[in-house]
């Protein structure tokens, strides 16, 4: 039986975890704090038994400070186990800011607010020739999306002209993995097809949910946290061509109506102001 271990079972790797049971097969992975389906994060020989056992291995653990803490306490136990596949949950923020301009997986990194993610990223793609780096944009879905945002009044419009962003719905990010399973190594932008300014995803959340948009502030007066505002910070536009070429993937979810419109027709605007959105920071 295929097996995947994951480190880091956050948000969108639960769902990861949850479409490999469906294809039956064994998942398991590590939290921080451990439950009935995972083991802790620093339990040592629980991870290094069940990297024993991964046909795959997937992290969706981001750095902490400096340092990838995957990498820092298995990094070699991951290279050396016999597992035929290896991947990670990266970011595109690791391009930085382009001035709105296209990225795609040739362009530098390590030139962004995000110099440890980019070098996590590198020491992925160098660990193993088996590696597979998922680099995501903006990711939302069930419970995170733009309409809890509004229906819970935390929703904001910044006045920041040509401002652009991608994104993700995390069943493609999701569906992305599932077809890399076959495809072949290295970096992967996985993206949506309609890079679009935050304010026009806040307009159609509102929209959708039949109340008044918030007002247009700007930055200094949107009472936005510091990792908001870097977020706020860079511009750029994430192509998603090599991996339509080389995995075959393509979104489901082409751009933020289409996402938008689906999270709608799942919930009422009562369910969805009482559903508690994920924290941005949480592991993937």
């Amino acid at each position: 039986m295929s097996s995947l271990f994951i480190f880091g079972m956050g948000y969108t790797a639960t769902r990861i975890a949850r479409a490999f049971r469906a294809r039956g097969w064994a998942v398991s992975g590590t939290r921080r704090t451990a439950d009935a389906e995972t083991i802790a994060f620093d339990d040592e020989e629980g991870v290094h038994a069940a990297l024993r056992r991964a046909t795959h291995i997937l992290s969706s653990v981001p750095p902490e400070g400096d340092a990838d803490p995957v990498l820092e306490n298995y990094g070699e136990s991951i290279a050396g186990s016999p597992a035929q596949w290896i991947g990670y949950l990266s970011s595109t923020g690791v391009y930085g800011d382009t001035g709105g301009a296209w990225v795609d997986e040739s362009a530098p990194v390590g030139h962004g607010r995000r110099s440890a993610r980019a070098a996590a990223d590198a020491a992925w793609l160098t660990l193993s020739r088996d590696v597979r780096v998922f680099r995501l944009p903006g990711i939302y879905g069930p419970g995170r999306s733009a309409l809890e945002r509004v229906a819970e009044g935390k929703a904001h419009r910044i006045d920041l002209a040509g401002q652009v962003f991608s994104r993700i719905h995390v069943d493609d990010i999701v569906s992305g993995v599932i077809a890399a399973l076959e495809g072949p190594a290295g970096a992967y932008n996985l993206a949506d097809d309609l890079p679009a300014p935050q304010n026009a995803v806040i307009e159609h959340a509102c929209a959708l949910l039949g109340l008044p948009c918030p007002p247009l502030l700007p930055v200094g007066q949107a009472g936005l946290s510091p990792a908001a505002r870097a977020f706020y910070a860079e511009n750029r536009r994430v192509a998603n061509g090599k991996a339509r070429r080389l995995l075959g993937w393509s979104p489901r979810y082409p751009d933020y109506r289409a996402g938008l419109r689906a999270l709608k027709a799942m919930t009422s605007p009562t369910s969805a102001s009482t559903q508690p959105a994920a924290a941005s920071s949480d592991q993937r």
